[in-house]
């Protein structure tokens, strides 16, 4: 069995106070509604070229408690997440969750989590998308998780995220 490091939990204000964060701001030719069903279907993220894949581990319906496993890469990191907060307001087309990671399988991070929101835009929806991590001050990779190389990352998962939903059927 691989070897697993606990990561430490927090709350929802850690997404503005995190030392490293990033946010993709972008808007979605979907509905909001089509979007979120993107966002927290099974195997979501398969557009992404960073993401090996996303897995629930725990059953559907989804919501604050449920489980994932995301192995990253090319399947070296591997994240086991929990959601701890999930709102979903279909009439007015808001939805927002947010997961923080229990445990690596690899060392080197203190506290990682993201924080998804999808509101309605004049057209098609907004895509809040927050990326936020803790690492230990004297970690090694501090410098590459808040540097030009973890920039390129979250430039590809972006780009890979804009180029599904602009040829999605925006339809739900």
């Amino acid at each position: 069995m691989a070897r697993t490091y606990a990561l430490e939990s927090f709350d929802l204000d850690f997404f503005d106070d995190a030392p490293v964060r990033h946010v993709i701001d972008v808007r979605l030719p979907v509905t909001p509604a089509r979007a979120w069903a993107e966002f927290t279907r099974q195997g979501t993220l398969d557009w992404c070229r960073a993401i090996k894949s996303i897995t629930f581990t725990s059953p559907p319906p989804y919501g604050a408690g449920a489980t994932r496993r995301a192995v990253l890469g090319p399947g070296y990191v591997t994240l086991e997440e929990d959601f701890f907060h999930w709102t979903e307001d279909a009439d007015n087309g808001t939805y927002h969750n947010a997961f923080r990671v229990k445990s690596a399988n690899v060392p080197g991070m203190r506290r990682f989590g993201e924080a998804t929101q999808i509101d309605p835009a004049e057209v098609g929806c907004r895509l809040r998308w927050t990326f936020a991590l803790e690492l230990p001050t004297t970690s090694k990779a501090v410098a590459a998780f808040s540097g030009p190389a973890s920039a390129t990352v979250y430039k590809t998962i972006e780009a890979d995220t804009l180029k599904y939903f602009a040829h999605l059927p925006s339809a739900t």
